[in-house]
C-alpha cells in the first residue's frame, strides 16, 4: 500500500514537473509564433508599399518620371553646350556665307525694277547711300558676334528656362488628371509614415527594415521548430513511462495548433518580379530606371481561400470551400479528436465521429496536397517567370535591360509543412499509445 501511494505520489510530480517545463516551453512557442505572425504582416506591408511605389506604372510608364528624367538631360546639354575649335570654324564660315546670302538676296530685291514712284525713290535712296560690298566685307566681323551670342553664358542659361518651361507646364498640367494626383496623395503618406521625402531615401529605408524582419523571422520560425524537436525528443526520453504517455500527448497537440495557426495565416508564396536595371541613351547621356516592379503578391493559405470565396464564379468558390474544409476545418478536428479520444472514457473514445476524425480524416485532409501543390506552383512558376524575364534582358551599347526573379517561399510554408509532418507523427503515437480501440 504504501509503495503504491509512494509510486502515485512520484507519477504526480512528474506529470506536474513534465506540464511545468512544457508550459514554459509552450509559453515561448507561443511567442515565438507571435513574432513571426506579426512580422509575416509588417513583412507583407512594407513589401507591397515598395511594389507600389516602385510599380512600373508610376516608373518606367510614368510621364512624371520622363519629364524629370528629360528636363534633367535638356537642361544639363543646354546649360553646358560647347563648340570645339574646329566646330567654331565651320560655324562660322556658315554663318559668313549665310549673312552674304542674305546680302545677295536684299540686293537683288533692290535691284528688280520698280513701277511706282514710292518704289523707283526708295530703289535710288539705297543704292546712293547704302554699299553692299562693305557690308558683304563686315560678313565675318557679323560671324564673330553671333558666335560669341551663341557662347555666351547668360543666354545660354536664358534658352535653358524658356526650354525648362515647357516641362514646368507639363508639370503643372499633371493635376488635372485625378489618377495622377491621387497616386501623389498615396506616395506623400508613405514618405510621411517612414519620414522620407523622395523614392530613393523611401527604398533605402525599406531594403533595411525588410532585411532586418527577414532574419528574424527565419530566426522565429527555426526557433518554433526547435521546440517541436525538443518535444519529439521528450517521447524517446519517455517512450517507456506509459503513466506520462497522455499527458505530453495532450500538451504536444497544443504545440501542433500553434503550428496550424501560424502556418494558415503567415505568408508561404512571395511572387516578385521586377525589371532591375533598364538603362539607354538619349541625347548622348544615360537615361536609367532602377527596380521597376512588374508583380508582386504575397498570400498566406487564409488570403487565398478568402480571394476564392470572394469571388463571383461559383468554380472558384467551390475551390474556396474545399480548400477551407479539407486544409483547415479538417485537420482542427483532427487534432481536437485525436486529445478527446486519448482523454475520454471508452463510450466516447469509440465514438464513430471521435474516431474517424483521429484516425481515418487522414486521408481526406489536403494539408498535405495542400503542401505539395505550393511546393510545385513555385517550381513551375519560379521556372515559368524565369524564362520570361530572361527573355527580356539585353545588353547592348544603347539598351541595357537586366531582370530578375525574387519568387520565393517564406517561413509560413516551412512551419505548414513542419505541421504536416509532426501531425503524421502525433497519428502514429497516438495508435501505440491508445487505451482504446483504434480500428
Amino acid at each position: 500500500m504504501h509503495e503504491t501511494t509512494t509510486s502515485r505520489k512520484k507519477t504526480l510530480v512528474s506529470r506536474l514537473l513534465l506540464i511545468f517545463g512544457l508550459t514554459i516551453l509552450l509559453c515561448a512557442e507561443g511567442y515565438f509564433a507571435f513574432r513571426l505572425h506579426g512580422l509575416s504582416e509588417q513583412q507583407e506591408e512594407i513589401k507591397t508599399e515598395y511594389s507600389n511605389i516602385n510599380n512600373i506604372t508610376f516608373g518606367l510608364f510614368s510621364v512624371e518620371q520622363w519629364r524629370d528624367k528629360v528636363s534633367g538631360i535638356v537642361e544639363h546639354q543646354i546649360r553646358d553646350f560647347s563648340l570645339s575649335p574646329k566646330q567654331k570654324k565651320e560655324l562660322r564660315k556658315e554663318v559668313e556665307q549665310t549673312v552674304i546670302a542674305l546680302i545677295d538676296k536684299a540686293e537683288a530685291l533692290v535691284n528688280k525694277p520698280k513701277k511706282t514712284l514710292g518704289g523707283k525713290i526708295k530703289k535710288f535712296a539705297i543704292k546712293t547711300f547704302v554699299n553692299t560690298d562693305k557690308i558683304r566685307a563686315q560678313a565675318p566681323e557679323f560671324a564673330e558676334k553671333i558666335l560669341a551670342k551663341v557662347d555666351n553664358r547668360g543666354n545660354k542659361n536664358h534658352l535653358s528656362r524658356m526650354a525648362m518651361s515647357k516641362f514646368d507646364s507639363l508639370q503643372r498640367a499633371e493635376y488635372l488628371d485625378s489618377t495622377v494626383a491621387a497616386t501623389k496623395k498615396a506616395t506623400d503618406k508613405v514618405f510621411e509614415k517612414y519620414r522620407v521625402s523622395s523614392t530613393d531615401q523611401l527604398n533605402k529605408v525599406l531594403i533595411s527594415t525588410l532585411g532586418r524582419i527577414k532574419t528574424a523571422t527565419y530566426s522565429y520560425s527555426f526557433a518554433m521548430l526547435g521546440c517541436i524537436a525538443i518535444v519529439l525528443s521528450l517521447w524517446w526520453i519517455f517512450r517507456k513511462r506509459v503513466d506520462l504517455h497522455a499527458t505530453l500527448f495532450i500538451m504536444s497537440l497544443m504545440f501542433a495548433f500553434i503550428l496550424l495557426a501560424v502556418g494558415l495565416t503567415a505568408s508561404m508564396i512571395e511572387v516578385d518580379a521586377r525589371i532591375q536595371t533598364l538603362d539607354f541613351m538619349l541625347l548622348g547621356e544615360h537615361v536609367t530606371f532602377k527596380n521597376q516592379v512588374l508583380f508582386f503578391q504575397s498570400k498566406s493559405i487564409l488570403d487565398v481561400v478568402s480571394v476564392l470565396l470572394g469571388q463571383t464564379a461559383i468554380d472558384s468558390v467551390l475551390v474556396g470551400v474545399l480548400i477551407l474544409i479539407f486544409s483547415i476545418l479538417f485537420p482542427v478536428m483532427k487534432l481536437s479528436a485525436t486529445g478527446i479520444h486519448l482523454l475520454s472514457g471508452k463510450r466516447i473514445a469509440e465514438n464513430r465521429v471521435i474516431k474517424y476524425f483521429a484516425f481515418q480524416s487522414g486521408k481526406w485532409s489536403m494539408a498535405d496536397v495542400i503542401v505539395i501543390a505550393i511546393l510545385m506552383v513555385y517550381i513551375g512558376l519560379n521556372g515559368l517567370l524565369e524564362s520570361q524575364l530572361r527573355s527580356l534582358n539585353i545588353k547592348s551599347a544603347d539598351l541595357t535591360v537586366i531582370t530578375t526573379n525574387n519568387t520565393a517561399l517564406q517561413p509560413g510554408f516551412i512551419i505548414f509543412i513542419s505541421f504536416v509532418l509532426y501531425g503524421l507523427i502525433l497519428s502514429t503515437i497516438l495508435k501505440f499509445i491508445s487505451p482504446h480501440d483504434c480500428d
